[in-house]
């Protein structure tokens, strides 16, 4: 009876094995792109919550000058760090984070990247544009007047998802947002959308009820 118990006891640990990926390593490269006023250390919660298993990974840290870079003018320099980091044509998941993600879309739409984009990640991105960003002069802060709604550059984006179609795409955001406002608005017209359960635009990256979702999808197969 006792060799009978054993030997259920290592049947049970057996089926307790967990054959997720989590236990393993992406080789795609990840490139996570800051937001407006951030540097590449606001993902530091989620860089550990990755725990080395999204390799290689690649973080530009771009002069958007308190949001007086165009979005476009971003985009390129985006695009720039890409190919130097990993040539012309191998496959990249990208994540962007706040205007971060607004300058990824750009990227894959506009400059060229969705011929090489895998997945991309929106978190927090105002992707139909913010309230915001209405009181700010284009004259002097070009790249935070591209994401007012309505604004030339999101219906160029809106008006050409097409290039989007073969990404897989998903929009995280938070409801309640009060830099992306309304905070519905922070989605792409295409791909998954989840609302994560956070109450500011910060703890889209600091809070773990946000960064262990943005884990998984990133850590998925």
């Amino acid at each position: 009876m006792a060799s009978a118990a054993r030997n259920r006891l290592g049947s049970d640990q057996a089926r307790r094995v967990d054959p997720s990926p989590r236990t393993t390593t992406d080789t795609t490269p990840l490139v996570l792109m800051h937001g407006l006023l951030d540097t590449p250390a606001v993902f530091n919660g989620l860089k550990r919550a990755l725990g080395g298993r999204r390799q290689p990974l690649l973080l530009p840290a771009l002069p958007l000058r308190q949001g007086r870079t165009p979005i476009l003018e971003a985009a390129q320099l985006l695009g720039g760090h890409i190919e130097a980091a990993f040539g012309l044509e191998e496959p990249i998941d990208l994540l962007g984070y706040s205007m971060g993600g607004v300058i990824a879309r750009c990227w894959v739409q506009l400059g060229g990247g969705h011929r090489r984009t895998r997945r991309l990640i929106s978190v927090g991105s105002p992707q139909q544009g913010t309230l915001t960003a209405l009181p700010w002069p284009g004259r002097l802060f070009a790249g935070i007047a591209d994401l007012k709604w309505g604004s030339p550059l999101l219906k160029r984006l809106n008006g050409e998802p097409g290039s989007l179609a073969r990404i897989q795409c998903h929009s995280f955001y938070s409801a309640i947002d009060l830099v992306v406002l309304p905070g519905w608005g922070a989605v792409l017209p295409v791909g998954a959308r989840t609302m994560l359960p956070v109450l500011t635009h910060p703890q889209l990256l600091r809070d773990q009820a946000a960064i262990q979702p943005l884990a998984r999808e990133l850590l998925r197969p």
